[in-house]
């Protein structure tokens, strides 16, 4: 590079120097030494200016191939963008389908165990309700037969003392000496006659109010039994929401208990 700034000092002073052609500006220079310090000023510049020169003659051609390739690339990236974003939607859509009949296979399971537990429940609460009234209806039966039969016997014995009282008393009326014994015998037979009707009414009315209180027991066991079915019920509409369900139910436990 010093060679260039030297010979570029040589052709100005080679300028200056010159004789000048009146009347113009012109001037008269050596052609041979000019063109010297050219040629040394060319072969003193870099390879590299010269290199600078052809990339900014390049310049348009290497920045519209860049364009362009950008441009492709871009179309490119979009096209595989797009591809991408089909697949992941054709694959979101799939799985999302295979959710929701995975759900709809779930529900309907749970439905299902739902109303086979409610069936069983409903099918042992209707076996206990019916053998609870035919208990009742048999005890009840029994206790009025064996009430009536009671208060027959105790009817029939009162009868029959209270006539065998007014036989002795119409017996001994005729007799004057004991017509006093004779109302007072007749008076203790019928007050002995009510005595035992008394008894045997209230034999009755212990006899079936201790059938009535063995039937009110299992009466409050046969509702605690439904209530526990009401309860397992709950917790299978529970368990079909999405909450546990009992391995075992406690209907079924209590029942077999």
């Amino acid at each position: 590079m010093y060679r260039v700034f030297e010979a570029l000092d040589e052709l100005v002073a080679i300028v200056e120097e010159a004789r000048g052609i009146p009347p113009t500006r012109s001037c008269i220079v050596p052609r041979g030494d000019v063109l010297e310090l050219l040629d040394d000023v060319r072969d003193a510049l870099p390879g590299e200016l010269d290199d600078a020169q052809d990339v900014l003659d390049h310049r348009d051609k290497i920045v519209g191939d860049a364009r362009t390739g950008a441009e492709a690339t871009v179309t490119s990236a979009n096209e595989q963008a797009s591809t991408t974003i089909e697949k992941a939607r054709a694959e979101a859509d799939r799985i999302l389908a295979d959710a929701k009949a995975h759900a709809d296979r779930m529900v309907a399971e749970a439905t299902t165990h739902a109303d086979r537990l409610v069936a069983t429940a409903q099918a042992e609460a209707d076996q206990v309700i019916a053998d609870g009234n035919a208990e009742y209806d048999e005890l009840t039966g029994r206790a009025q037969i064996d009430a009536d039969r009671a208060i027959q016997a105790g009817k029939d014995s009162y009868e029959r003392s209270v006539a065998d009282g007014k036989a002795e008393q119409a017996r001994l009326v005729a007799q004057t000496e004991v017509v006093r014994a004779a109302h007072a015998e007749s008076a203790r037979l019928i007050d002995g006659a009510q005595a035992e009707s008394d008894r045997v009414r209230a034999e009755c009315d212990d006899y079936v109010d201790e059938q009535m209180a063995d039937f009110d027991g299992k009466l409050a066991a046969l509702g605690e039994t439904l209530a526990t079915a009401r309860r397992t019920i709950t917790r299978g509409r529970q368990h079909m929401r999405g909450g546990p369900a009992p391995e075992y139910p406690e209907y079924a436990a209590d029942h077999r208990r």
